[in-house]
């Protein structure tokens, strides 16, 4: 027992460290398994130890993985790869290196191009929390009628966390609703990027849109993890951290966040979550333990009864995913979830030749109890998807600035799809609130 609990505090420390020493070093490797077993290994060494960062990771063949590995667990990680004839090959030879390069170019084109708080946003570069909130403020006074901003909660740093509600402006009320969100995991931030990108198509290109907006109105949340998303913008130390801030102990050592993704009341700190706060699937002290995740929880029961889909965007891998992810079983309406996500993977596939893979979260991908769609399928939305974008750069994580217009107006695709089937599905005049 004394030797676990050992081990334990040392592989706590070694995550720990991380954050604290950057990437120097770190290497970036592609894994493509060929066979089902190989699958298997593969996921098997995700959940067995926590040196390993595993960015993707998919249940099936001939999709590569790809894994950050630290300098000191170089040599393990091949031989475990050479042992089982994985092939593989390295990506980055110091991903500490590109981070810099990559975070300082993006600083560059912030501090060139700044929000001046009114008119539309460029696709040039990535916009920090507060310059998201002053975007959406002044769609509000520019588009009085349209536009609604609600501050709903506070990150556990304290900063506004606020909604856009968007509607065509006719007064009614009690229409049904799609609720979308971005930026749970702070790394990635081609998820806001998109977000934005949907904000400004529903708004600004409205006589467009108006049929999305008719009898259905539009809630938004940009960045459901601000704390995390911040974090990420101050040093290329903290580029690719993942949770949220909220300080925890264990035996006597202080880590941060939890993964939000993993924090939702529903088959919560199951397979695919960790009781371990340093590492970056921790699933929380308790179910809903960081008041961003509270915040989600109750705009959708806010929502009950007129929540018809909730969209929750997220980076990388090219998926469409819908529940469960808490258990390969289907939901009974599965056939329901699955047409919305095809519309949108087959929408963007004759568009741009892109390919989703479409399915239940665990069956294409892995088990991950406690997510947010798990939760808004359990809610009452009867859709309720995550939507993997394309990944970038050498993590997946880090698009580069002149990938982010391609990337949101494939997104767009995609989305606009989706919601042109769920209003066909879904008219008012069958959900009652006429």
């Amino acid at each position: 027992m004394l030797r676990s609990i050992g081990a334990l505090f040392l592989l706590i420390v070694a995550v720990a460290q991380v954050s604290a020493e950057g990437y120097d070093g770190y290497k970036i490797y592609e894994v493509t398994p060929l066979t089902k077993a190989q699958c298997d290994l593969l996921k098997d060494l995700s959940k067995r130890t926590d040196a390993y960062d595993f960015f993707s990771l998919s249940r099936q063949p001939l999709h590569p993985a790809r894994v950050m590995v630290s300098p000191n667990d170089v040599n393990t990680f091949e031989k475990f790869l050479q042992n089982n004839k994985l092939q593989f090959k390295v990506l980055n030879k110091n991903i500490g290196r590109t981070i810099e390069r990559e975070f300082n170019i993006n600083q560059l084109f912030r501090s060139i191009s700044p929000i001046t708080g009114k008119g539309r946003l460029s696709t040039e570069r990535y916009y920090n929390h507060e310059e998201i909130n002053t975007y959406i403020e002044d769609l509000a006074k520019r588009y009085p009628t349209r536009v609604f901003i609600k501050t709903v909660g506070y990150s556990y740093e304290r900063r506004h966390v606020k909604t856009i509600t968007i509607t065509n402006g006719d007064g009614r009320e009690n229409k049904n609703v799609v609720f979308m969100d971005g930026g749970f995991h702070a790394r990635e931030w081609i998820s806001p990027a998109a977000v934005l990108y949907v904000i400004d198509q529903l708004v600004e290109n409205f006589a467009e849109n108006a049929n999305l907006l008719l009898d259905y109105d539009w809630v938004i949340l940009p960045v459901v993890n601000p704390d995390g998303y911040e974090h990420t913008q101050k040093s290329t130390l903290s580029r690719m951290w993942r949770k949220t801030r909220q300080p925890y102990s264990l035996l006597g050592v202080t880590c941060y966040g939890a993964d939000p993704n993993r924090n939702f009341d529903f088959h919560w700190n199951e397979e695919g979550a960790s009781s371990n706060p340093c590492v970056d699937t921790y699933a929380g002290p308790k179910p809903f333990s960081e008041p961003e995740t509270i915040i989600v929880r109750d705009i959708m029961h806010t929502l009950k009864g007129r929540g018809i889909m909730y969209l929750t965007i997220h980076s990388y891998g090219n998926y469409l995913l819908y529940p469960w992810g808490w258990t390969s079983d289907l939901p009974d309406t599965w056939e329901d979830l699955d047409e919305v996500a095809r519309a949108g993977g087959d929408a963007i596939k004759e568009a741009t030749g892109t390919e989703y893979s479409v399915g239940s979260s665990t069956n294409v991908l892995y088990i991950a109890a406690g997510a947010s769609d798990d939760y808004g399928f359990y809610a009452g939305f009867p859709i309720s998807i995550t939507m993997e974008l394309s990944g970038g750069g050498l993590t997946g994580f880090d698009p580069p600035a002149s990938k982010i217009d391609e990337y949101v107006k494939e997104t767009w695709i995609g989305i606009n799809a989706m919601a042109k089937k769920v209003v066909e599905k879904y008219p008012l005049e069958k959900t009652g609130f006429l």
